[in-house]
């Protein structure tokens, strides 16, 4: 039961990353390429991580799990803040 909910939840992370991966390649405008890219990067990660945590604490692995949520907590705070420079920069220029 735990493993269909694993690989669900990774085959969905990565779907959202092969979308910010198209969404690079075909929007035209930086903010739209930008804005897609993050909000399905972002996503692909939440799942993956939420998979990686799963798997995890099958394995007992508490440790795995803690890593992975905080890892998950950095990326959440700065992708939002690096696609706002980025943003930021493209606007400038």
């Amino acid at each position: 039961m735990i493993q269909e909910a694993i690989l669900a939840l990774g085959s969905i992370g990565i779907v959202f990353d092969a979308l910010g991966v198209l969404a690079l390649h075909r929007f035209i405008d930086p903010y739209t390429r930008l804005h897609g890219a993050t909000m399905c990067t972002t996503f692909g990660s939440i799942f993956i991580a939420a998979a990686v945590i799963l798997y995890g604490y099958s394995l007992g692995s508490s440790a795995m799990a803690l890593h992975t949520l905080v890892a998950l907590a950095f990326l959440l705070l700065t992708n939002p803040t690096g696609s706002h420079a980025i943003a930021r920069a493209a606007y400038r220029h």
